[in-house]
């Protein structure tokens, strides 16, 4: 198919072309200028100018004509969308805010984001580091929190979501996360982001709420399973309202 490059390139082509047409066809007129005067030579300058002077004029066509060319197809050439999903979407981006940070080995993060594919960090994110450390700069010290970390979209995204829990503690000093040293109780251990294969991108939350004073955070016992946990009556149980602090990054599995 032809592209903007090849037509550009044509372009470009006829265009030298044309330079080394007219510096050829110059030199005749230059030699005839200093040669005799006689029917002989005035008929040989005659027919090469002719034959020069129409050369030019179709090589100037041509050049005119690829530019043209070139330029109509870098005009239409479309515009290929990302389709590696490097990007978030509108709605996915405006979930973080706060100024919660996640930090793993090889991977601060700082913002709502799809994890690369490059350096192996979606298989490392999965199946090698362990716990991230948190901090929250706007933590205050005298305060408790509630972290929690959520998958919404298990077994696979879709409009009704279905939350596997990943981690949960308790109890977590202010004082410590604005040391980005969380200390707190463990209610649910991490589990590390495993999407299975062939579900496509999953959303991995990362929410910090203000835990109630004199308040005793637990689990029932129809919550021990961390899958189908129903996330917004646990926050509502415990009063827990809106979350201060919120951070959520996209991955699938690494062999997808």
């Amino acid at each position: 198919m032809f592209s903007a490059g090849t037509g550009k390139s044509s372009a470009f082509f006829f265009f030298y072309l044309f330079i080394l047409t007219s510096e050829t066809c110059a030199a005749p007129f230059h030699v005839m200028r200093r040669s005799s005067c006689s029917s002989t030579a005035s008929v040989v300058s005659l027919r090469e100018g002719q034959i020069c002077g129409q050369t030019r004029h179709n090589f100037k066509v041509m050049a005119l004509l690829a530019l043209l060319l070139g330029l109509f197809v870098f005009v239409l050439e479309p515009v290929q969308a990302d389709t590696t999903h490097s990007t978030l979407d509108p709605l996915d981006a405006s979930f973080c805010h706060g100024g919660l940070e996640v930090i793993y080995p090889e991977l601060d993060i700082d913002k709502c984001l799809m994890i690369p594919k490059n350096n192996k960090l979606r298989e490392k994110i999965g199946t090698v580091w362990k716990a991230p450390q948190i901090y929250f700069s706007g933590a205050e010290k005298k305060k408790m929190y509630v972290l929690v970390m959520v998958d919404p979209d298990a077994p696979r995204r879709s409009q009704h979501p279905s939350y596997w829990r990943h981690w949960l503690l308790v109890n977590i000093e202010g004082y410590s996360l604005a040391e980005g040293k969380m200390h707190g109780m463990t209610l649910t251990d991490y589990n590390p982001p495993t999407p299975p294969q062939k579900t496509g991108f999953h959303r991995y939350q990362f929410m910090l709420f203000e835990q109630p004073p004199h308040t005793k955070i637990s689990l029932t016992e129809k919550e021990s399973s961390r899958g189908k946990w129903d996330f917004q009556a646990f926050v509502k149980r415990f009063n827990l309202g809106e979350p201060v602090a919120a951070l959520q990054f996209l991955t699938q599995n690494f062999e997808d």
